[in-house]
């Protein structure tokens, strides 16, 4: 069975046989929902690539403490994916995140583009960011992750062309296109984007923009995708072609 993963600030200092105490609103959960023990095994990560596996010595109500047992550091996964989501209907912003999480993305950025029937402004802008931070937070530890994604502030369509310009590989998945993703190369580090459009599909200013930029526009194939589940398609597409998933 695996080991429980929670998440705490940093893990500078922390050696063998050292004590980590986790606070707030993690330790609560881990104590109180999750009914964690003394005695108990578990994982310990800082999001940053940073983690240490140790047994749980005492808990509190909103506290534990685990003396550490291993440490390890990992690097930051090459290529880098990142991922330009324009905002979906609904929670199914927060289904992107979860997948695209999972499949291992370094960077997401939620995206206004003409045609999302989503809208953030003001206080909502502020909730869906957090919650889509939230769900990446909990799906990255599903996924035993030691580097966390991070979710960007809302970009405008502009900030996207510059984040196109300045990636190694760039693709905006596009039904229109006469080429395929598979045909695309992947370089072997650097950074990877890729744009997914709204329901309601891209503008072709936005897709002039884009491949100015530098963007291949590319399709998955015959079949047109959600946007809630393109970005996993596609980048588990290119993934294939790297060494992480050798």
């Amino acid at each position: 069975m695996s080991l429980p993963v929670h998440v705490v600030p940093s893990l500078d200092g922390a050696g063998v046989g050292s004590s980590v105490t986790v606070e707030g609103d993690e330790a609560h959960h881990a104590v109180a929902v999750r009914r964690l023990r003394v005695g108990e095994s578990v994982v310990l990560t800082d999001g940053r690539g940073a983690s240490v596996v140790g047994e749980v010595v005492s808990t509190g109500k909103r506290v534990f403490e685990v003396t550490v047992a291993s440490v390890a550091a990992d690097p930051a996964p090459e290529p880098a994916f990142v991922v330009v989501q324009a905002i979906p209907k609904g929670d199914r912003g927060e289904l992107a995140v979860e997948v695209l999480t999972e499949v291992g993305v370094a960077e997401i950025v939620p995206w206004a583009a003409s045609r999302s029937v989503g809208v953030w402004k003001g206080d909502r802008a502020k909730k869906s960011l957090s919650r889509w931070r939230s769900t990446a937070r909990e799906a990255a530890k599903q996924a035993r992750r030691s580097w966390f994604p991070e979710v960007v502030e809302l970009a405008s369509t502009a900030e996207v062309v510059d984040l196109v310009d300045a990636a190694d590989l760039a693709v905006v998945l596009h039904e229109g296109a006469s080429a395929s993703l598979a045909s695309v190369a992947v370089p072997t580090s650097g950074r990877v984007v890729v744009v997914v459009g709204p329901e309601g599909g891209l503008t072709d200013d936005e897709v002039a923009a884009f491949t100015a930029a530098g963007a291949q526009s590319v399709r998955l194939g015959a079949e047109v995708l959600r946007t809630s589940t393109a970005g996993l398609a596609a980048v588990s597409a290119l993934l294939a072609q790297t060494s992480r998933w050798r």
